[in-house]
């Protein structure tokens, strides 16, 4: 803050009797940070900002936030900074999403808090307000407003980007601003490592707090699991530490899964491991290897728990007219071709990374194959392990794909991971998280479909096709008794009801918890992006 008497630019003043609609009072909450709400109108933010007053506020209008005209006008005083439409820092900030879905929507304004507190006041804002806002950590999501909303204050956490290491090295505090290659890269430099996400650019936080797996799950759990405190800013703008041992054990549970409905993490407390180089990469092979590669991902997850080092990612995509299959198999360990992944390494191949290498520089390789600027789509599903649901599933994805081959640009990809047991037991630690998944749910098939193009008048055609991958193979899991109602956050799409499918006791408890804490519902009204306690943003039918 600038300083304590700082006089923010919204006009109170002017706004009639009622106009906030509820008993929590924003403008003592605002006071209490010092910050003096009354005494400008929109004409007079307007000028601030270098913006022509009528042509703003009447877009602001139109768009559903009838005074974010004066809101991104206080923004703009507080630590942090705020781009406008028409900027080239507006443009800049919004090229920063991976999906062209989440790309071409349009905020009043972008705001970059560099404190909590500022973070406090954009909550407290947009209470008074009732403008809506979104949150952005990486920026990865992959369907319109989930970090990004149309019309309303978008609050990239981008300069909360600490990264420290605790002197004994077993502590590693985060701020939600950064990617994972970020924090790998640092924590290299004293040997250490987190449980984190594996492909470069996706931020810190919405992995963590969609569930979060790693290339060291098998050891260690989710990064979920992995969270020793969380920094949060509530909805009545209090800033808060959570943990396992505080009087906040409830958020402390609901935050391990629970998504983005409770509050704004601004740091993460991830418990850190002594990690050196490792080993791992790519691996291409011909279609017609399938049903080896198969065999050996079923042997896998039956036997995981002999090597816990390992990891791996079994996928298919479409490309130059034919279908590839791929694995990326990842070891702990500076270790070259370790003897759990010999069906794998035993199939014959038309190209191989796999080196002795850096954990930063296997999350770059991962990076490579998931590039942005495009329109892009995630669905998943589990399913109980099984042989025969394995040849389903890739003959479900290729009978879908061929039916659309003719989208222009169309980048299809297909993977499977399993859930282990190893994983599932982790799960339990610390008063467990909220996914619903015990030791005795496992093994469990991971499915991740995900498709990318590039013309948005294919989207219904996209959408369609991936929706039939999963319906139909859910289908011919539960006609054999192998079906999972699991949904993994960070592979969902806006279409699936992530939150119901932790169970229903852990549904109501997650609720149960949500009001405690946000009796008014910011989190599910005001920021409306992403997956909420309800169910799915965008309903469970497409067209």
């Amino acid at each position: 803050m600038k300083n304590q008497s700082l006089t923010f630019l919204i006009a109170l003043a002017a706004l009639p009797l009622g106009w906030c609609q509820e008993q929590f009072d924003a403008v003592a909450a605002l006071a209490n940070l010092g910050l003096d709400v009354s005494g400008y109108g929109t004409e007079q933010s307007a000028s601030l900002i270098g913006q022509d007053a009528s042509s703003l506020a009447a877009r602001s209008v139109v768009l559903g936030c009838k005074y974010s005209v004066r809101q991104c006008a206080a923004l703009a005083l507080l630590s942090g900074q705020v781009a406008y439409p028409n900027s080239s820092a507006y443009h800049l900030e919004e090229s920063g999403y991976w999906s062209n879905c989440q790309a071409e929507v349009e905020p009043i304004c972008i705001y970059q808090p560099s404190t909590s507190t500022g973070v406090s006041a954009a909550i407290l804002l947009s209470r008074l307000t009732q403008c809506p806002f979104a949150v952005k950590s990486g920026g990865h999501a992959a369907f319109a407003n989930a970090s990004n909303i149309e019309g309303g204050i978008t609050i990239n956490l981008a300069k909360l980007n600490e990264i420290e290491l605790s002197a004994d090295k077993k502590l590693a505090s985060l701020g939600p601003g950064n990617t994972w290659y970020d924090v790998y890269t640092t924590l290299e430099e004293y040997n250490a490592t987190v449980i984190g996400g594996r492909v470069a650019a996706i931020g810190v936080g919405g992995l963590t707090l969609g569930g979060g797996i790693s290339f060291f799950s098998n050891q260690y759990g989710w990064a979920c699991d992995n969270v020793a405190n969380y920094e949060v800013v509530t909805a009545t703008g209090e800033i808060i530490d959570v943990s396992y041992n505080s009087s906040h054990r409830d958020l402390y549970y609901a935050l391990r899964g629970g998504g983005n409905n409770f509050g704004i993490v601004t740091r993460f407390d991830l418990y850190a491991y002594p990690q050196g180089l490792m080993w791992g990469g790519a691996t291409i092979y011909l279609i017609e290897e399938s049903p080896a590669l198969l065999d050996a991902l079923y042997s896998f997850s039956n036997e995981a728990s002999s090597d816990p080092n390992a990891a791996l990612i079994v996928s298919y995509a479409y490309t130059e007219g034919q279908y590839l299959a791929v694995t990326e198999l990842e070891y702990a360990l500076p270790e070259a071709n370790p003897p759990i992944f010999n069906a794998f390494l035993a199939t014959p191949n038309i190209s191989d990374t796999t080196a002795i290498t850096s954990l930063s520089s296997l999350t770059v390789g991962l990076n490579e194959s998931n590039p942005g600027g495009l329109r892009d789509t995630f669905w998943t599903a589990t399913y109980k392990v099984d042989r025969d649901l394995m040849d389903n599933l890739v003959q479900e994805y290729q009978l879908q794909t061929n039916a659309i081959l003719n989208v222009t640009n169309l980048v299809p990809t297909f993977s499977f991971q399993i859930i282990t047991t190893d994983q599932l037991s982790h799960m339990g630690s610390d008063g467990g998280n909220a996914l619903g998944l015990t030791e005795a749910d496992g093994p469990l098939i991971l499915l991740s479909v995900a498709f990318m193009w590039i013309d948005p008048a294919d989207d219904e055609t996209v959408l369609k096709a991936c929706q039939n991958i999963v319906d139909n193979t859910v289908e011919y899991a539960k006609a054999k008794g192998l079906d999972h109602e699991y949904l993994y956050m960070n592979y969902a799409s806006q279409y699936q009801n992530v939150v119901p499918s932790y169970n229903a006791t852990n549904q109501a408890r997650l609720a149960a918890v949500a009001k405690t804490y946000d009796p008014t519902g910011v989190f599910q009204t005001l920021q409306p992006g992403h997956f909420k306690l309800s169910g799915a943003p965008a309903g469970s039918v497409i067209g």
